[in-house]
């Protein structure tokens, strides 16, 4: 499999999946009298204790109904605002101030940085049902080595725009629809301490987001093109590993894939052979 912790059993045209995380285990399918045997198989082998329709799995909420699915981070959110006392503050509309560049020697050393790496975690792993905070945790995980009073500042805002969205989450239908489509990015020389990009992508299937990511490469791009270009291929690795997951669970007709890109150049260099 592309992913080790998933396992697939077919059964003539039955599919039933399994998603294991240390000992949390959830079971889809689209046959109930195999699911109901597979959990069967895995007590008598296990002791496991079954709960019923997903609500809550590894810190997401599921709320279901019979056409869709909205995962969030809802509690993990408010338990976050109640943690650094942001519960009753006044909301900001953007998790990044766009008027402050930070930089590797703006303000000053924090005495105390447990509180800022703490924080780092945490945010983290708040953005996997948040596409909004994905550039905001690349940004401000940059500094997790030596931060600074100016990082912390930017980190308090990030809790005053949660403060207003805690409930943002994913939507996810049981469209039909399984076009698979990539829309691709790059900010070239955006660091100001080394001059690197930031490039960032978002995978979309149907019209539910299922993929995405912001991260800053490990080289310096020469030119527009050339970082337009390096977010394409992040894009495109990313494609390449989810055609062959859903091929896996039976999903064979994503190809060929749209990946949209505002660069002309970058276009025109990955079309040529």
């Amino acid at each position: 499999m592309n992913d080790y912790s998933l396992f697939r059993k077919l059964v003539g045209t039955s599919h039933t999946i399994v998603v294991v995380y240390v000992d949390d285990i959830l079971l889809a399918g689209d046959d109930e009298s195999k699911i109901s045997s597979l959990k069967l198989f895995l007590d008598d082998k296990f002791r496991i204790k079954d709960l019923g329709l997903i609500h809550y799995f590894l810190g997401l909420e599921i709320i279901h109904t019979s056409t869709r699915f909205l995962v969030s981070q809802h509690k993990f959110a408010l338990d976050l605002l109640s943690e650094f006392h942001y519960t009753n503050v006044n909301p900001v509309v953007s998790p990044l101030d766009p008027h402050v560049k930070l930089s590797s020697d703006s303000g000053y050393l924090l005495p105390d940085p447990s509180m800022y790496i703490k924080f780092g975690g945490k945010r983290n792993f708040l953005q996997h049902t948040r596409p909004d905070l994905s550039f905001t945790v690349q940004h401000l995980r940059q500094f997790m080595a030596s931060p600074r009073t100016t990082y912390l500042t930017a980190a308090h805002h990030v809790l005053e725009y949660l403060a207003g969205t805690p409930r943002l989450g994913l939507l996810l239908n049981n469209s039909s629809d399984f076009s698979l489509q990539g829309y691709c990015d790059s900010d070239w020389a955006s660091c100001v301490a080394t001059r690197r990009s930031v490039s960032g992508f978002v995978l979309f299937l149907g019209r539910c987001h299922i993929s995405w990511k912001s991260k800053k490469p490990p080289t310096i791009a020469l030119s527009t093109a050339e970082a337009e270009y390096n977010s394409l291929r992040l894009v495109v690795a990313e494609i390449t590993w989810l055609v062959r997951l859903f091929a896996e669970l039976g999903v064979h007709d994503l190809t060929p894939v749209h990946v949209f890109c505002e660069c002309h150049a970058a276009v025109h260099i990955a079309k040529n052979p």
